[in-house]
This record gives structure tokens, sequence and C-alpha cells, in this order.
């Protein structure tokens, strides 16, 4: 038997064919067009995502007996407004995660609603890329649009809704919508009421690990699969790529390089920090999860070697060797990686990128490391909250795209003094919704069995005392960076948009 997992990504969707032993035996990606029409805007056209999800699952089974394929789930690009009319089209493009357009309607829901109550109904507060604000920025930009609004959904769960005709979601996406109580698993009818819009518009929730239907006869005929395929709730993408690291259960930890970056805890219980500066969000695995997330992570790498020093992506490894043990924790220039804005822990749009620190003696080399350097500090500004909420993390998972540089996972165990463990299959969201996928079939009797049968260790990266003591000096300088350039940030905005 064989299971698909679905990896609905920013930039291309990764489809993966997972036998029931949990190993990957192939794998596809199809890319696909985002835009950006305005200064800080990201969209996407959600046709693209199944167009491309359609050929690629064409492409992933050919040669495979369709009779052996069983199920399909999904892991997701969180936070995304897909709105359908009563006919079913879809209204206007997609806005993304990464969008930046709801400033306002951030300030409106924290500080006129209030952080207190917005917590008390979502466990969250507002942030610039969640859903909620997304809503109500259509309400007041876009009237006449916001009035045709008969369907809310998630990217991953548009797929779903095309392969089945069942209007759906996961507690795990549905965490990230600003709209969903986290404690009681369901829509927050207070929620609702502020962005004036009816619970028929929000989908049935389901577990992430619970088939919601079967292919209908079109999307089997589309996919070369049969109707008796199973369709499984799926998860966001960062719950779906902790599923497929083994982070599930009790404090476990994944730390994921892609695009973004996040810190991912999982918790049976329920929690929440005092400031709201990590997500509180239902887990895939049934549980919870405390979650710290940077817009830029790798992509703040790829920014600086493909268009500021205009490196070709093959050469990546040769720029990194340059940076020798020694010069670990020695480095006197400084980066900050919010090249979109920052998230977790700051909540701010309006943060940027910046090098501090330079001489005349400062190098390209010096340049490149400060890159890698500043996005571990970043990360382990997430690590801290956590720990402050008394949260013991003495290892961690690492996956994304960085993780597979040798010498940014040493810096990330150094940076955190934690040890980095390397995983021998590391395919993010797409194994771990080929996992949940196999659950909903019945192949394993829940996530946590099916997440530990395919956690393989192969390598373990220890910091290293010396190294870490230098870096624990560095980060004290770091942190004192962003307080002291954040009304400068603001300054900056605003004559932008003069």
């Amino acid at each position: 038997m064989y299971y698909i997992g679905v990896d609905l990504g920013t930039s291309s969707v990764k489809l993966l064919l997972m036998n029931e032993a949990g190993k990957v035996v192939r794998t596809v990606s199809k890319e696909y067009p985002i835009f950006f029409p305005k200064q800080g805007w990201s969209e996407q056209n959600p046709e693209d995502w199944y167009e491309a999800t359609v050929v690629g699952i064409q492409e992933l089974v050919s040669g495979y007996d369709a009779n052996e394929i069983h199920g399909i789930s999904f892991g997701g690009q969180m936070h995304g407004l897909v709105v359908l009319d009563e006919q079913d089209r879809v209204i206007r493009p997609a806005i993304l995660w990464n969008d930046g357009r709801t400033i306002k309607e951030c300030e409106y829901l924290n500080e006129v609603v209030g952080r207190n109550k917005l917590t008390e109904y979502t466990a969250n507060i507002a942030f610039a890329g969640f859903t909620a604000p997304k809503i109500l920025w259509m309400k007041e930009n876009e009237p006449e649009n916001f009035k045709r609004i008969c369907k809310i959904m998630l990217p991953k769960d548009y797929l779903a809704y095309r392969m089945t005709g069942v209007f759906c979601t996961d507690v795990s996406d549905a965490s990230g919508m600003l709209l969903f109580d986290v404690k009681k698993r369901k829509w927050s009818e207070e929620m609702l009421a502020i962005c004036g819009i009816r619970k028929e518009c929000l989908a049935q929730v389901f577990e992430s690990y619970e088939c919601v239907g079967n292919l209908t006869q079109k999307a089997a005929h589309e996919l070369g699969l049969l109707e008796s395929v199973k369709v499984i709730a799926g998860a966001g993408d960062n719950a779906a790529a902790a599923i497929g690291t083994g982070t599930v259960g009790e404090g476990r930890c994944n730390i994921s390089l892609g695009t973004s970056g996040t810190i991912f805890i999982s918790s049976k219980e329920f929690c929440v920090d005092d400031h709201n500066a990590l997500h509180a969000f239902a887990h895939a695995d049934g549980g919870y999860h405390l979650m710290g997330c940077m817009l830029s992570a790798a992509s703040c790498n790829k920014w600086w070697l493909d268009d500021i020093i205009q490196i070709p992506d093959h050469a990546y490894a040769k720029e990194q060797e340059k940076i020798t043990e020694q010069m670990l924790g020695r480095n006197s220039v400084f980066y900050l990686p919010y090249l979109m804005g920052e998230r977790s822990p700051h909540n701010d749009a309006f943060a940027r990128g910046t090098f501090t620190g330079m001489t005349m003696d400062t190098t390209r080399t010096d340049m490149t490391q400060a890159v890698l350097e500043g996005v571990a500090f970043a990360i382990r500004d997430s690590l801290e909250v956590a720990r402050e909420l008394g949260i013991r993390i003495e290892r961690t998972t690492i996956c994304g795209g960085g993780a597979k540089s040798p010498l940014w996972r040493q810096i990330i165990a150094n940076v955190l003094n934690i040890q980095v463990d390397v995983l021998e299959q590391d395919e993010g969201p797409a194994l771990g919704a080929a996992m949940l996928a196999a659950v909903g079939c019945g192949a394993f009797e829940n996530v946590e069995d099916a997440s530990n049968q395919s956690r393989k260790i192969i390598e373990t990266i220890r910091p290293d005392r010396t190294i870490a003591n230098r870096y624990e000096k560095k980060y004290q300088q770091f942190r004192k960076l962003y307080p002291a350039l954040k009304h400068v940030f603001a300054e900056i905005a605003q004559n932008d948009e003069e």
C-alpha cells in the first residue's frame, strides 16, 4: 500500500509517495508563480496550485498500480486567505502568509479589541500574516468582493475541496487563522462577530489524521487514481513537518530552516506565554504545540548569495567553506534577518534587515557568516521565550533546505547550546502528510506510532563548550540591536509610504 503526501509550499508543490513501511519511494516537485502587486503584498492563484498538484500526482504515481494507493493528505502553507463565491469561483487571488498589508487591521485587533481578549478567544494575538486581519482588510478595501464571500478556506484545504467536494480544514491550520479557539478546538463565535462573517463561511474542522472523504469521480479521473482513495484532513506545513521529524508527544523540538524559519515544540497540554511571543496552536497529533516563526530564514541566505554577491546556487557550499571553526563566535558583524518584517517574537511588520558592525577590515566571508548567525540568533530569541515558561529543550531535530548545510547546523547547535539531530529522511511537510494519510487509512494506530517508526537519526551535532561560550556573548549583543532600531524601522516605513 502507498500513501501520497502533498506539501503545498510558497514557490512549489512537493509530492511524495510513501510505502506502508514509512519509506519514501518517489518525490516530484512542480513550481508555480507568486505575485507581488504592491510592496509588501504577496499573492497566488489557487488554480495554479491545483493544476500543479494534478500534473505532479500524475507523474508521482506513473508506473504504480492505482489499486495500491490508498490515501492522500496535505501539509500546506498556513494563514493564506482563499475566498470562494456561491458558485465556488475564486473571488480574488489568495493573500499569502508573508503578505504585510494588514498592519492597520492588526493594530485594530491588538489595540482596540485588545490582546487579552484575542488571547482569551484564540490563544493568540494578531500578526500581519494571519487570516482574520486579511478578512478585515477585504471588508474595508474590497467591500464588493467581501459581500460575495461564501466560503473562506486555507490553501491546502482548497486542494482537499477540489478533490472531495468537502468543505473542510484541520485543527492545526485553523489555529493560525485567529478565528479558532485553540484550547477548545472549535471556531470562536466572538472572532466571527468581530470579523463580520457567518459561521457557514467556515469549514468543518477535523483532527489532522481524520478522513474527510473520498476522491470525486472527476478528481479521480484527473489524478489517475481510484474514487476509493481516502483524503485525510492534513495539517499546516509546520505541524506536518513536525510529524515527519518525530516532533510529537511531550517536549520534543524541531527547527525548520526553509523560506521561513520555525522552532516547534510539541506538548500534550495547552499553554501560552504571557506576551504571546510564540504561537500557541493545536498540533496534528491531537495535542498542542508552541511555535516561534521568523519570516525570513533560508531566504536570507538565498537573498545574500543570489541577489547581492550573485553566485550560482551550486557555489553555495564553496562560499561557506571559507568560514572556519576558529571564526565561529568571533565575528564582529551582526545581521538582523528581517527582510519581510518579523513575526516571533517581535511581531513587527516594519522590522527590516540590517548589517551592523562593519569596518574597513570586514570581508565578504564575514558578512556571509553574519547572515547564517543572524538567523540562528533570531531562532534563539524564540527559544528563550520557551525557556522562560520553564520548558527545557536539550536537543532538537532540524529540517528544511538550510539544514542541508553542515556549517549552519553547527552554528545552530552552538548558538542555541543544544544537540541537533539530523534525520535520515528530511522530506519536510510532505512526509508528515503521507504519515497522516497512513494513519487515516488505518495503517498505524495513531500519529505517534507512525512518526516514531519513520524517525531515524543519522547524525548528532553537539555544541562545543568553547564556541558556545563565545556565541553566548555575541547573542547578548545581538538581542540589543532590534530594540535600538525599532523606532528607526517605523520611521523608514513611514517615509516609504510617503
